[in-house]
């Protein structure tokens, strides 16, 4: 298994946590992760599963096109990494960014890597993260579990 966060601090935290419960040690990799992901189809890595849980890329209606292309970009690479019938567990936390939308995007990378993709299950926040319907962009979190051919 590897991780890959741009904090290096996250990734020792993250090793703790493993290690506390008794978990097997994974390869912790500090980095951009679009650099790392597109270092990883050169060097000819393929992966069963990926999970794409990127911070917030929209904070202003006016970064929501740069967040799709983000969104796209790190999905096209994640694809590009799965072994057929894999798996890509992918997420957004911006919540300009509709759930609509993030599929338009998750499709769009699809098209763009040539992989045929079903989405198996739809994912959104817990409970205890309510949305107020006066304010539709509390409903940040959207996610889709994938299978990817």
């Amino acid at each position: 298994m590897v991780n890959v966060d741009t904090s290096a601090e996250a990734l020792a935290l993250a090793g703790e946590n493993l290690a506390l419960n008794g978990c097997a040690p994974q390869e912790m990799v500090a980095g951009d992760v679009f650099q790392v992901l597109r270092r990883y189809r050169r060097e000819g890595r393929t992966f069963d599963l990926v999970i794409l849980d990127p911070p917030k890329f929209a904070k202003s209606q006016a970064e929501v096109m740069d967040a799709a292309r983000g969104y796209k970009d790190v999905n096209l690479s994640a694809m590009r990494l799965l072994r057929p019938g894999g798996v890509l567990i992918t997420f957004s936390c911006s919540g300009l960014v509709s759930a609509d939308l993030f599929q338009k995007i998750v499709f769009g990378a699809s098209v763009d890597a040539g992989r045929d993709v079903q989405i198996v299950d739809r994912l959104a926040q817990g409970a205890d993260h309510p949305v107020l319907l006066t304010f539709p962009e509390s409903a940040y979190l959207k996610g889709f579990a994938c299978r990817v051919w």
